[in-house]
């Protein structure tokens, strides 16, 4: 019987994560790509993510519906921050952006 790979804990968080979607665009924030880091410790994680246009209307919602989504799964306090790097298309899961008709 073959090994079956297990995904790390920042993999399942990812995972875990797909259900927050970006109301504007239909897709979720990992098909996006818009968490840009991650940092797991045993009594705390942080979440850094980005936004697909530095004014977005629903910025607040998401990072607080990723935060409350990650601290669910991992059972510990989570921060999260919005980071200023700039979203760009390129930045999609493969596969993503064929979806959504950009390429």
């Amino acid at each position: 019987m073959a090994d079956i790979p297990q995904l790390t804990k920042e993999e399942q968080l990812r995972e875990a994560l797909r259900v927050v979607t970006d109301p504007e665009i239909g897709m979720n924030v990992i098909e996006l790509g818009l968490l840009r880091n991650v940092e797991i410790h045993d009594d705390r994680a942080h979440l850094t993510m980005i936004m697909t246009t530095p004014f977005c209307p629903y910025a607040p919602q998401l990072l607080e519906q990723c935060r409350r989504t990650a601290q669910e799964f991992l059972g510990v306090p989570v921060t999260i921050e919005m980071g200023l790097e700039m979203w760009d298309p390129s930045m999609m899961e493969d596969g993503a952006a064929d979806d959504w008709g950009l390429f």
